[in-house]
């Protein structure tokens, strides 16, 4: 590939989350760590996000932006100010867009008081967009990539296109789509795209920005980006294979797919790392395992369960309680797996009769059940570090983090083989595993795999040399920003010319 520019490119990150300013899911893990990798990688990252409550409350020296004040943004019929406000996170440039009508809320995407959406989601995030790129232009530091992430912000290619892309400022601009989890589309009405200012002559049946009627956001950001990628190299597979996966999107992805890559997230190793995590009791690594003994008494302590004479595996999940993530099968083989010679510990929250059954779980089997429902990032971690063997049964799993985390830390993932589990985690049968796991979604599967990993748990020898195997894996952000290096190149390229 002809390479057009000796320096490398310049990528400004659009997402609707981040950490440590706001988080919901693994999106905030990924915009708030790979900008840090880019720039090992000699690529200067900007990061705009809204200005969530939490983030400009919170204790992020975050302040406002003396080059851009502030403007109004054309909402439909009314016109709204943006707050431009920003900070430095590991030599990242990060713009906060501040808004009282549309982000000065409790919750990011949903109202905790009713555990819904919020109704006027669609006009948030057409308001961040737009945003955006006016903060963009204001700014006037030349980029080469817009790096948008979900459905968010997956109206800005098409923004781009129709709105911006005659002024000498965008004239170049490339942009990568990152789908995150093909289930949240962002469906509209057709007025979405009156409130984005995109003509309504774009809206006509099979346009990149129809879907049955409505305006579907993550159609015209696979449609209308230079290139997508998602956030492993199976998922990108089965999102083209059919709707079990590709949610209605198949045929348009099937259409993409020589611009579409797989790239499985990394995981930040400054903060999970187990010979240096801070808010474990206890530290360990792979020369020395002795720690993660007393961090599983402590965290048996913590959530309330015995501790037994006899050696018995300790079992984890932190996890979004929800039919995606395998719950479904956990309330079916509940009986069965209370029967086997363990215990259980789940961190999380999500739909009412999941919450309702666990804590039926746990008050029927106090000494063998823990159900902690709420979320804690400190109980998270010493989840990871005091259990022996971590529980993933996703019916589906773009990329997955917690077992990533749960390979640094020496606890053996039990995964369907779906998605980014099934390129992350080294199955039985390999003969180098790393972790078990199964193919079919049923429950019935699961519990083979469960049981497979309790007997290898017998063996101490045999199980303390998969921990080590899954302790030494290269997970880290470095090696996922290389990949995304490449994407960057070969857009700037395409977009210069290059052939």
């Amino acid at each position: 590939m002809s390479q057009l520019h000796s320096s490398e490119p310049n990528v400004v990150m659009l997402a609707a989350e981040a950490v440590p300013f706001a988080k919901v899911g693994g999106l905030a893990d990924v915009a708030g760590a790979l900008p840090r990798a880019l720039e090992k990688c000699g690529v200067k990252t900007t990061l705009i996000i809204p200005g969530h409550r939490a983030a400009l409350s919170g204790p992020f020296d975050t302040r406002p932006c003396g080059a851009v004040n502030g403007f109004d943004v054309r909402m439909g019929p009314s016109i709204e100010s943006a707050e431009i406000h920003q900070t430095r996170m590991n030599g990242t440039d990060v713009y906060l867009i501040g808004s009282r009508t549309y982000f000065d809320r409790e919750g990011i995407y949903d109202d905790p008081s009713t555990g819904e959406g919020y109704p006027d989601n669609m006009l948030r995030f057409i308001f961040f967009m737009k945003a955006a790129l006016e903060l963009l232009e204001r700014l006037g530091q030349p980029f080469d990539i817009l790096h948008c992430h979900d459905s968010h912000t997956a109206l800005v290619p098409g923004l781009l296109d129709m709105n911006h892309r005659h002024k000498p400022f965008f004239s170049r601009t490339g942009t990568l789509f990152t789908i995150h989890n093909l289930a949240y589309q962002g469906l509209y009405s057709k007025d979405a795209l009156d409130y984005a200012e995109i003509d309504q002559r774009h809206f006509y049946p099979m346009s990149p920005f129809e879907y049955w009627g409505q305006v579907n956001s993550m159609k015209a950001g696979i449609e209308l980006s230079d290139k997508v990628n998602t956030v492993s190299r199976t998922y990108s597979v089965e999102i083209r294979s059919g709707a079990e996966f590709g949610m209605g999107l198949e045929g348009v992805l099937r259409d993409r797919e020589d611009d579409l890559t797989g790239i499985v997230n990394g995981i930040d190793y400054g903060e999970w790392d187990p010979s240096r995590d801070p808010l474990i009791p206890a530290h360990y690594s792979v020369r020395n395992l002795a720690g993660k003994a007393a961090c599983k008494n402590h965290l048996l302590k913590q959530v309330g369960l015995p501790r037994l004479r006899r050696r018995v595996p300790l079992v984890g999940m932190v996890s979004r309680l929800s039919d995606q993530k395998g719950f479904d099968l956990i309330l079916e083989a509940a009986d069965e797996i209370t029967a086997l010679d363990l215990q259980l510990v789940i961190l999380g929250t999500g739909q009412k009769k999941y919450h309702e059954f666990l804590e039926d779980l746990a008050a029927r089997h106090p000494r063998k059940v823990a159900a902690k429902l709420t979320f804690s990032n400190q109980l998270a971690h010493r989840i990871e570090a005091g259990c022996d063997i971590f529980l993933m049964p996703s019916r589906f799993e773009p990329c997955g983090l917690n077992q990533l985390y749960s390979l640094r830390y020496g606890t053996i993932p039990v995964v369907r083989k779906t998605g980014g589990l099934a390129d992350t985690v080294i199955p039985w049968e390999s003969g180098k595993a790393t972790g078990f796991s199964f193919s079919g979604y049923s429950a019935a599967e699961m519990m083979v795999a469960l049981r497979q990993a309790l007997a290898l748990y017998s063996n101490r020898n045999a199980w303390q040399e998969m921990m080590k195997r899954a302790m030494t894996q290269d997970w880290s952000w470095d090696r996922s920003a290389t990949d995304y290096l490449e994407l960057y190149r070969a857009i700037r390229d395409r977009r210069l010319g290059a052939r």
